[in-house]
């Protein structure tokens, strides 16, 4: 996902293909004229800049670029994501309810990524960053917790090594693993 996070691909888009990483590139000899990839990724992407009030157009669009298949399951993914929980709250450290699907959760963590990321060069970069390790420290599905963290190590590199929320959010992690 790297690509994804580099070229400003929007965060929904990036949840969705961490759900489903099966659509992120699909080789079909009989449907040459739209074929899941990362190129074709991006004009979804655009789409949904260009259609974003509107998700039956995104819908159509989405399926023209990715195929039906993959347009339709991005557009359902995108509908749903009005039960995620306030991501602000979560970067200002407040406690939030996490909901029980999976591929809402998978959306949380790529939004986060793309939260800290928002903030590397800020003064208050640490202290989101914290607040973040502190929730993927709590969070239910301790892989997903994993894969937010690993998502955002890459993302803004080793300073996240260095904020004290790390240390303790690896010792929770350790603990898990090895209990």
């Amino acid at each position: 996902m790297d690509w994804a996070y580099k070229n400003n691909i929007d965060e929904r888009l990036i949840g969705f293909l961490r759900y489903r990483p099966e659509h992120l590139f699909e080789f079909d000899s009989t449907h040459i004229l739209w074929l899941p990839s990362p190129r074709t990724w991006e004009f979804t992407h655009r789409a949904l800049q260009k259609f974003d009030d509107n998700l039956n157009l995104f819908r159509a669009a989405a399926s023209a670029c990715v195929g039906e298949v993959a347009g339709v399951e991005i557009a359902t993914f995108i509908e749903h994501l009005e039960d995620l929980p306030d991501l602000d709250a979560i970067v200002n450290g407040e406690s939030v309810s996490i909901p029980d699907a999976i591929d809402l959760q998978y959306a949380i963590c790529s939004a986060l990524v793309g939260r800290a990321i928002s903030v590397k060069d800020k003064d208050n970069a640490q202290k989101v960053w914290g607040n973040i390790l502190n929730f993927a420290r709590d969070f239910p599905q301790k892989e997903l917790g994993v894969m937010l963290v690993s998502d955002m190590q890459r993302a803004i590199g080793e300073e996240i090594f260095a904020i004290p929320e790390f240390a303790d959010w690896a010792s929770k992690i350790a603990d898990t693993l090895f209990d």
